[in-house]
């Protein structure tokens, strides 16, 4: 059956265009930095906001209009699946994302929601074998239910550690049937929202025990995905444990898994955290650890996750900046764990949502590669560290000075000389950048 017939396939149609379904940046095929643009961005649809939101939110019931939602139990669920491989094909996106619940209905027991995965799967892996799109990701959802009120691997009750880790299983093996490139781990509920009735120590170290049960059954079903933590400071816990990345860096460097792991890194998440989209991923580079990129971004003007498209150029072209000093994503990608809003409520809107988003992250693919091309930032940056390149600052670096040899200079160096920073001036040559990209 098909959903979107009034839609054909998305071109790149260029800045001039005035068709609402075509793309006027992102052209799939132009080389940029030596890849196509489809290999630098390796875009991806999340299926949980794009398939099942049906817009709720805090203070409304649902406002979306889906044709598939007629259908009920595992007959929408396979709707869904006819919905979506129809949405990649004409969107022409490579990957896509999901939740265990996202692709197939719980059952009344454990068996028959696993049973009910494994149908899904098959019918998923059916429509791969003619689909150019691959998975990206896939994860357990561990927070939507009551069985996990006070958490999952860090749960107060023993039970639903071993629920959560049978998903996770099943997760795994579905991950490995499907091809799945990374496997994502967000720890919904893996937080506190009072010290007053929680073993912190115990919560902690069973995470890390769930995470190396979960490297060590990878290993066994022979599973070659890339691990992924995806940080969140809050939201619906009071304190998650994965607050940012540095936080979550340090967690899988006290239990031995930073070796397994890297980083899965949301602009919305880094929002929360009250970090920039461009610091987090900055801070996963510089420690080799970043992995793949949720993109979205929020509302500075409310404070919870609002997961919208990303619009911003200015975060896209500093986003895809870390993202090409990375080297690229590798096996990660840029999806679009986004929704539309809530009055945008027609099927349509999912097209012109991703159409934006895409050409977001083109815009800032190519304004990056020239600020790297230009080496605008790193001669900015090595100007302005000179004095740690010779004399006593090179012996700081290098490891040779210490408090004697730095008081005996400065002892002896006259005044102190400090220069301009100049932010201002930065900013404005990356506007020019910004304005000039395509003119």
């Amino acid at each position: 059956m098909a959903y979107f017939n009034e839609i054909g396939k998305i071109n790149y149609e260029g800045a001039t265009s005035t068709n609402p379904y075509a793309f006027k940046f992102y052209n799939p095929e132009e080389i940029v930095g030596g890849k196509t643009m489809e290999e630098q961005l390796r875009f991806a649809v999340a299926y949980w906001h794009t398939f099942t939101a049906n817009g709720t939110d805090p203070f409304g019931s649902g406002t979306m209009f889906r044709p598939w939602d007629k259908f009920t139990g595992m007959d929408l669920a396979k709707a869904r699946v006819e919905a979506a491989f129809e949405f990649f094909e004409k969107l022409n996106v490579p990957y896509f994302c999901f939740h265990d619940i996202d692709i197939a209905p719980e059952g009344d027991n454990l068996q028959e929601t696993l049973h009910n995965i494994d149908v899904i799967v098959a019918m998923i892996k059916d429509y791969m074998k003619d689909s150019k799109t691959k998975l990206l990701w896939n994860t357990a959802n561990m927070f939507t239910h009551p069985r996990f009120v006070h958490g999952a691997a860090t749960s107060s009750n023993a039970d639903v550690f071993a629920y959560a880790a049978t998903k996770v299983k099943k997760g795994l093996e579905v991950g490995k049937e499907l091809g799945a490139q990374n496997y994502v781990f967000w720890g919904g509920r893996e937080g506190y929202e009072t010290l007053l009735n929680t073993d912190m120590k115990l919560e902690l170290d069973n995470l890390g025990r769930f995470l190396h049960m979960a490297v060590d059954y990878a290993k066994e079903i022979d599973f070659d995905a890339q691990f992924l933590i995806e940080p969140k400071p809050k939201e619906p816990t009071t304190h998650q444990y994965d607050f940012d990345v540095a936080t979550g860096h340090a967690f899988l460097q006290k239990y031995d898994l930073d070796q397994y792991f890297k980083f899965n890194i949301e602009a919305n998440h880094a929002t929360l955290a009250g970090h920039t989209f461009e610091h987090e991923l900055h801070y996963a580079r510089i420690n080799g650890m970043l992995g793949s990129v949720d993109a979205n971004q929020g509302d500075p003007l409310l404070g919870w996750d609002t997961d919208e498209f990303p619009t911003d150029l200015y975060a896209t072209t500093l986003a895809m900046y870390e993202i090409l000093k990375n080297g690229g994503l590798g096996r990660g990608g840029l999806n679009f764990d986004a929704k539309v809003r809530r009055g945008s409520f027609e099927k349509e809107d999912l097209f012109h949502a991703h159409i934006a988003g895409m050409d977001s992250f083109a815009v800032g693919l190519k304004v990056a590669q020239r600020l790297i091309e230009d080496r605008v930032l790193e001669g900015i940056v090595s100007e302005r560290y000179r004095s740690f390149q010779d004399g006593i600052g090179k012996d700081i670096v290098d490891g040779k000075a210490n408090f004697k040899t730095l008081e005996a200079h400065a002892r002896n160096m006259g005044e102190i000389t400090n220069k301009s920073g100049q932010m201002e001036k930065i900013k404005a040559t990356i506007n020019q950048y910004l304005l000039t990209t395509f003119a």
